[in-house]
Order: structure tokens, then sequence, then C-alpha cells
């Protein structure tokens, strides 16, 4: 069969070869994806040259992808997709904690922690206690439930960007709330920090002159039965890119005080030296039974 000029016919014969597609959504979503690339090509002139290079693009990604590190992932991150997927599907009741990016450091496991623990396991930086409850939407506690927590330590760093130097599980802990749906830990006011530009997500933003920064922050996914899963994180207030984040996560909900306190009792109670910082963070999730 021939084509025309604009490869409209190439691009009817593409949606015509997916019609024998059993699974209607994923019909849809190729379709979709056909449609909108054909398009594309069309609308920027795509040349040889460019496809190919796009092409040696995605195949420098996923090589770069490894047990710790998901470059496609960050790709979707710098791109804006994954929020706009976040945003999509974040249809929530009123009150719900709002949902932001899982990010490309979610890589291992987090350890089970007792509730207090300390998850800053190098022990440098600003000393910061974290606390909050866990609860439905209509005030109910949620006893029981599970927050999964990780973030950089003070230097803008995860543990799995730095083996041997931060030990395995630095800066992560899987605590699950106490009878009142309360839970809090111990760590280290996490710092701003650059996403890694080491691969082609680097070259893309130094192509753009885009910066790389994403403003402190830690991250959280809490669970609890009968209730929708949230992942989101927790922003320090007054910290630099939270205007600017390179991968566009930031919810003004979710940018949080992490008070100076001198109260010598509460330091006490915590098992922290007095003054510390401290942030509180409600979890509220919407329930689906």
């Amino acid at each position: 069969m021939t084509t025309d000029a604009t490869g409209a016919d190439v691009t009817q014969q593409a949606l015509a070869s997916l019609r024998p597609t059993t699974d209607p959504r994923l019909r849809e979503l190729l379709s979709g994806l056909v449609r909108h690339l054909h398009d594309f090509a069309r609308e920027t002139g795509l040349t040889q040259a460019e496809w190919e290079r796009a092409i040696a693009f995605l195949t420098a990604t996923g090589r770069t992808c490894t047990d710790t590190r998901q470059e496609f992932i960050l790709l979707s991150d710098v791109l804006g997709l994954s929020m706009l997927v976040e945003t999509l599907n974040g249809d929530r009741a009123p009150g719900v904690t709002e949902s932001t990016v899982l990010g490309p450091f979610h890589m291992t496991e987090s350890p089970p922690r007792a509730l207090g623990d300390d998850i800053d396991l190098v022990g440098r930086g600003e000393r910061c206690v974290v606390s909050g409850r866990v609860r439905s939407a209509d005030g109910t506690p949620l006893p029981g439930a599970v927050v999964d927590v990780w973030q950089a330590d003070d230097q803008g760093y995860y543990d799995v960007q730095q083996p041997g130097v931060q030990p395995a599980g630095n800066g992560r802990g899987l605590f699950t709330a106490d009878t009142e749906g309360r839970f809090w830990f111990r760590t280290c006011v996490p710092a701003a920090y650059p996403i890694p530009t080491d691969g082609p997500v680097g070259e893309l933003l130094r192509a753009t002159g885009r910066h790389p920064y994403r403003p402190a922050h830690i991250h959280f996914i809490a669970a609890a039965e009968g209730h929708a899963p949230v992942t989101t994180h927790i922003f320090v207030a007054g910290g630099d890119y939270l205007d600017s984040d390179a991968v566009f996560a930031v919810q003004q909900s979710l940018v949080q005080d992490f008070t100076e306190t001198d109260d010598p009792a509460l330091a006490r109670e915590f098992g922290v030296a007095n003054p510390f910082r401290h942030a509180r963070f409600d979890l509220v999730l919407e329930r689906t039974a």
C-alpha cells in the first residue's frame, strides 16, 4: 500500500493492526499512543537523524537503570509526566492528604522500625522529630496503619547513592502506628539536593538549561485496611527550590514547618537533645470500604 505525503495511511494501518487486541484498555492505550506519536512526528517535522538520536537516548536511559537507580522514573519526573499522572488520579475526598511523586529512590525496602527510632544512622545534621497521626477523612484514627518513610541525609544523598559511605537503610523506616493511629520518629532535617545528572536525564536538563534541584523533603507512603494508600512528601518550609522543583511535585498543603522547639520535657520524651526541630504531619486517608 502506498502512503500520502503526510503518512496518514501509515497511521491508519498502525491503528488497524491494533483492532484484534482483546484487552479493550490495552487497545485504547496503544491506539492513543500511536495517534499522538504520529501526530508529534508530523507536527514537528521529525527528521531521521532526530529519531535515531531519540532512540539512542532511550536506549541509554534503559542501560543506566540498575537495582538501585531508575532512570526512566527520573525521566518521567523531569518531563512532568509522573506528577501529571498523580494529578489525574488524585480525585480524593476533601481533607485527604494530597499525593505526589514516588521518585526514583524507593528502590529498596525500608527496614521495620519501632516508633521513636532514629532513621538517621549517620548522626549528622540538625536533629529533628517527625510526628503525626494516620486517620480517616472523617477523623477516625487508624491504629496499625503502616507508614513507609525515606529521605536524603543532611548532605542531600540517599543511602543507595553512597554505598559504603551510608549504611544500607539510612534515612528509611517502616513504622506501624499505635492504637491511636500515632507515629513518630527521629531523624535529621533533610537537605535540598540535585537529582542524578550523570546519565541521560542530566544531559536533557543541561540541553534545556534547567537546574536539577529538588527542595528538601521527606517521603511517605501510608496504608491502612479499608483505605486507599497515599504516596506523598512533606517539604521543609522556607527552603530553596519550593517554587522550581525539578520534578514539579510541590503541593502547598505539603509544605510543613520544621519548628525549632525549646522544650526540655518534650525533648526527653522523644529522646533528643534540646533544642530540636519538630515537624507535625497527619496522614489522612480516604475510605474505600
